[in-house]
């Protein structure tokens, strides 16, 4: 069955702020509409819609804080024959055009998880019947949209498109990162996740660049200097708690026993990061502070959020923060992968 709208996909339990977001941002785009979801189910879909492209076009995938991935909804396949589901795949995608890549999903539930050997086995058949039919290149083409076939049991499918300009370039929007194990702790992903997430490629490299400065707020083990530290920069590590061996056995780690909320930098610093378990107001107020005294050009900070109204503590506190840092700033917020009951925020003086 067609159907027009969007199809994105979350962490487990975070279906009703993803689908808050999209209706909220949806309706002030002008496109009012209607998200349908399960608690748990990983994935959010957004109808009512008369024109989905333009939907999407209207709320890009950088821009969504709860979206692991967004693509534009095509078709729901429900009661489909275990014995021959490529048929009313092919007749779902006449006339839409030509794929450039291909991804057989499934949900990031416990449920879900349960698809993975079927999705596995069910695109090794469907990307040769596809490439037959001509619906999907030979190779890889960036240049042309990207097919989602998303299953929810042997005999449900849902069938999306992402721009892969506009859209997570991994499986299930998740980013493959290897621990290190001589990181002082697994929060060190999280600031890995977030600088790869949260900037481009090039400001990465104007960024961060080696012989800059930063503090780590409330650093300890030191996972986040030790990131830092890695990337050639100077971490001032504020923290009344211990550091672990790893970290500071980097030189250019200097540990500072301090309350994070009350100290101040001996001189402005390029980069704050702050990790704090604190009550989200709270973080976005003293992260404002910084930025409106002049002591730092980038922050990466996380807001650790409230088990009731996420979305709305997630807007309101982005706001709070925006208003009170006293100067223009990029800001972008995304739940990443290695998070759990929070959101990483990126931000920086704006120069442009």
């Amino acid at each position: 069955m067609s159907t027009e709208g969007l199809l994105a996909y979350c962490r487990p339990g975070f279906e009703p702020e993803l689908a808050a977001e999209l209706g909220e941002r949806a309706a002030m785009a002008g496109f009012p509409g209607y998200a349908r979801t399960e608690r748990n189910a990983g994935y959010v879909e957004f109808l009512g819609v008369e024109d989905g492209l333009e939907l999407s076009r209207a709320l890009p995938w950088s821009t969504l804080i709860f979206a692991r991935q967004k693509m534009r909804l095509l078709a729901d396949l429900p009661g489909l024959d275990p014995k021959d589901r490529i048929t009313p795949i092919m007749d779902a995608l006449g006339g839409r055009g030509r794929y450039g890549d291909l991804m057989v999903e499934h949900p990031d539930s416990d449920e879900g998880k349960q698809l993975a050997g079927l999705a596995r086995s069910f695109g090794n058949a469907l990307r040769p019947a596809l490439r037959q039919r001509g619906l999907l290149t030979d190779k890889d083409d960036p240049r042309l949209p990207r097919l989602h076939v998303l299953m929810l049991a042997g005999n449900h499918a849902l069938l999306a498109s992402a721009d892969v300009k506009d859209a997570s370039p991994w499986p299930l929007g998740v980013p493959r990162l290897r621990a290190h194990a001589d990181a002082p702790s697994r929060s060190a992903l999280k600031l890995e996740e977030a600088l790869m997430m949260l900037l481009t490629e090039k400001e990465r490299a104007e960024f961060l660049k080696p012989g800059m400065n930063a503090a780590d707020l409330g650093a300890a083990p030191g996972g986040w200097s030790w990131v830092l530290a890695r990337q050639h920069v100077r971490v001032l590590a504020v923290d009344n708690g211990p550091m672990a061996q790893t970290a500071l056995d980097m030189p250019i780690i200097e540990h500072i026993r301090a309350d994070g909320f009350r100290w101040q930098p001996p001189k402005p610093m390029d980069w704050l990061v702050c990790d704090m378990v604190e009550s989200p107001r709270k973080v976005a107020d003293r992260m404002a502070t910084w930025f409106r005294e002049g002591w730092c050009q980038h922050a990466i900070f996380n807001l650790k959020l409230p088990m009731k109204k996420r979305w709305d503590e997630t807007r309101d506190c982005l706001q709070h923060f925006v208003d009170h840092a006293g100067r223009p700033l990029t800001v972008r917020a995304k739940q990443l992968y290695h998070d759990r009951e929070e959101i990483t925020v990126y931000a920086g003086v704006y120069a442009g």
